[in-house]
């Protein structure tokens, strides 16, 4: 079963930047289709970016412009790059396969205050 572990949520505010990492624990099982999810508070939890080995990352319109998905293959981990961060962005960010089938981590906060 492939774990994967999110990291580098935070408190930031509006207009900030953060970035998030995803990778693997404790295993060599390589990202090809990863895509970034997030939960806020009351609502459910919604793909926001994503990217398959050899094809254009996607992006929800919400975030278009202002967030970048990348990886790094040589360190098995995919990114995600959050700039002019608003408040509506504040919630619970996950990753998983785009279309999701793996158990979902704890995921990491990022919180933006106005």
């Amino acid at each position: 079963q492939v774990q994967l572990v999110e990291s580098g949520g935070g408190l930031v505010q509006a207009g900030g930047s953060l970035r998030l990492s995803c990778a693997p624990s404790g295993s060599t099982f390589s990202i090809n289709a990863i895509g970034w999810f997030r939960q806020a508070p009351g609502k459910q939890r919604e793909l926001v970016a994503s990217v398959i080995s050899g094809s254009n990352a996607w992006y929800i319109k919400s975030v278009k412009g202002r967030f970048i998905i990348s990886r790094d293959n040589a360190k098995n981990t995919v990114y995600l790059q959050m700039n002019s961060l608003k408040p509506e962005d504040t919630a619970v960010y996950y990753c998983n396969s785009p279309i999701p089938k793996w158990s979902w981590g704890q995921g990491t906060q990022v919180t933006v205050s106005s």
